[in-house]
């Protein structure tokens, strides 16, 4: 079976190393998708694949590379990203 979730995740989540370290947990985990930093400070996270994974991701979302300070992390359902691989932007 395979689902999507989009996060979106807040607090000091930027010039972190955020989004390259959720590139690595994604692959590790064989999920799909991106993630990009947004305008307002959050950064947004599509992944798609194995449910279990999708919830081993949002785990470490909360948790985050060392230098990162996570104030929320929200999650909702997603369409399944057509990119194979896990991108930054």
């Amino acid at each position: 079976m395979t689902a999507a979730a989009r996060f979106f995740v807040s607090g000091r989540v930027q010039g972190v190393f955020y989004r390259a370290s959720a590139r690595e947990q994604a692959l590790g985990l064989g999920l799909s998708g991106y993630a990009r930093n947004l305008s307002d400070g959050r950064v947004e996270v599509l992944a798609g694949g194995d449910p279990a994974a999708l919830d081993a991701l949002e785990r470490w979302l909360w948790q985050g590379p060392p230098a990162a300070s996570v104030a929320a992390v929200t999650r909702e359902p997603a369409s399944i990203p057509r990119e194979p691989g896990f991108h930054t932007s």
